[in-house]
């Protein structure tokens, strides 16, 4: 059986107010909301319970990551390590979903769950439990927490994980086809089942806990690979009075993906506090970028979508050490504007119920009169109590000028 939830109001296990809201000049207007309820089960045909009682077949952080197959309506959305920020073992998955929007219909977000794959090597399951690595050769762990997720030009799926830092690519049955290589200086010195030993002393290199490749994107042409970290690098942060690492450059790792060869370029965050959650092309040069705070409810205060350029951005892969805060003169970083603030008054969205994690955005196909579809996702991290909202925005050309559609020309159809 298929599940289907609804924009509209009145339906228990379905969608919100269906919000109508427009931008000043009418430029960006957003459609609708859809909330699926967090106790939902997904399509895995897994029984039993995970060690803290959640379901093994648990619907829930999938709004980790979002990308368009370029099939009709259908995506596939990905769930991050599992409860209780690693400490079960979840087995890692994705889904493959379908998102209708339709701007004029009663009903104008609809959401259905189609299928639901393991992501595995050899045989074996990938899993969210920070105590699933070889401490000999972490490039064989099977500990994974996926956090970005794009299709390719093929129809095969890349992935980023916060663990390694690392990049993946999986068939659409879930079987891991290749590791990208990653420069040595993502990588802590040593890995550790408790992510307070990744942290200085014990490491002076590599992401932070927990801070690893949060975003992914894909160039519309597929040749190109960004992977996002979700703030700076140990080694480009500084770690304040209660151990925290802080710093305003995060570095965005760039792979061409028919040479190997890579670069960097820095995106310098708007307060030390805040972190990046995704970043989605727009062109070879433009990207959307996800930068928000850690509050939910009424205490958010920052939840933002850029719109960056980097033609004029410096590659940064010669640099091994940033400063926390000010860039040298020599170094430009990325140059970037608001695109879509969330807690703007005029979508209606903010308030008691906001989610903390805003955490996928992806493009769609385009509307039926020309504007670009903007799919924005919440990750609500297995709790219970918190849904998770499907925003879906509609942006009109002129916004967004240099915008070039993904091209997915596999022929291979993504779902059963």
């Amino acid at each position: 059986m298929r599940f289907r939830f609804f924009c509209q109001v009145g339906l228990i296990l379905s969608i919100s107010f269906c919000i109508l809201a427009q931008s000043d000049a009418a430029e960006i207007e957003l459609i609708g909301k859809a909330v699926i309820p967090a106790k939902l089960s997904d399509k895995s045909g897994l029984t039993g319970k995970l060690d803290d009682g959640t379901p093994l077949d648990r619907l829930g952080g999938f709004g980790s990551g979002i990308a368009y197959t370029g099939e009709k309506n259908r995506y596939v959305v990905l769930p991050d390590r599992g409860p209780k920020d690693g400490a079960t073992s979840y087995a890692c998955r994705f889904h493959v979903v379908d998102i209708n929007v339709d701007p004029k219909a009663a009903t104008k977000v609809q959401f259905q769950l189609l299928e639901t794959h393991l992501f595995k090597n050899n045989g074996k399951t990938f899993s969210g439990s920070f105590k699933d690595f070889d401490p000999q050769n972490a490039e064989k762990s099977r500990r994974m927490d996926p956090e970005g997720i794009r299709v390719s030009r093929q129809k095969t799926l890349y992935v980023s994980d916060e663990y390694g830092p690392s990049l993946f690519e999986f068939d659409f049955s879930g079987k891991e086809l290749k590791r990208f290589s990653v420069p040595n200086r993502y990588k802590p010195n040593k890995q550790n089942a408790d992510p307070k030993m990744e942290l200085p002393p014990h490491n002076t290199k590599g992401r932070i806990p927990n801070r690893g490749f949060e975003g992914l994107a894909i160039s519309p042409n597929g040749n190109v690979l960004v992977a996002a970290l979700q703030s700076p690098l140990i080694q480009d942060a500084t770690q304040n009075k209660d151990g925290i690492m802080e710093g305003h450059n995060v570095r965005f790792l760039k792979i061409d993906l028919s040479t190997g060869k890579t670069s960097e370029f820095i995106y310098q965050l708007d307060a030390i506090q805040n972190v990046i959650s995704e970043i989605l092309s727009v062109s070879d040069h433009q990207f959307l970028v996800i930068e928000r705070d850690s509050k939910p409810g009424p205490d958010a205060k920052f939840k933002k979508i850029m719109l960056i350029d980097t033609k004029e951005a410096t590659d940064v892969s010669a640099v091994e050490k940033l400063p926390a805060m000010e860039l040298p003169k020599s170094i430009q970083a990325a140059k970037k504007k608001v695109l879509i603030d969330l807690l703007d008054a005029q979508w209606n969205l903010a308030g008691e119920k906001f989610p903390e994690k805003i955490e996928g955005i992806c493009f769609g196909p385009s509307l039926p009169d020309g504007r670009i579809l903007l799919l924005v996702i919440s990750d609500n991290d297995f709790v219970e109590t918190v849904d998770t909202w499907i925003m879906a925005f509609a942006i009109d050309k002129k916004v967004l000028p240099d915008y070039q559609p993904q091209i997915i020309d596999g022929k291979k159809s993504v779902s059963k």
